[in-house]
């Protein structure tokens, strides 16, 4: 799947990567594609607690190198 938009998060520490996702995510139409790219480690939990209780939906997680890859599909 390809994102329609893609954000570079990484180095940035909690919460900045979920605030910055949730600022992006506000600007894109509803089922649309945004991939996230992040390095702090507790993202992955961040992020599917953030998706379960706003009901975006994350689609996959991947961990690439040193760093995250998330997509998210904006409910």
């Amino acid at each position: 799947m390809n994102p329609d938009l893609e954000i570079d998060l990484k180095g940035l520490n909690c919460p900045l990567p979920i605030l910055r996702t949730k600022k992006t995510l506000a600007t894109l139409d509803s089922g649309k594609l945004l991939q996230v790219l992040a390095t702090d480690p507790g993202t992955p939990t961040d992020f599917a607690q953030f998706c379960q209780q706003t009901g975006h939906e994350l689609i996959s997680t991947e961990q690439v190198d040193n760093y995250w890859k998330f997509l998210i599909r904006r409910k």
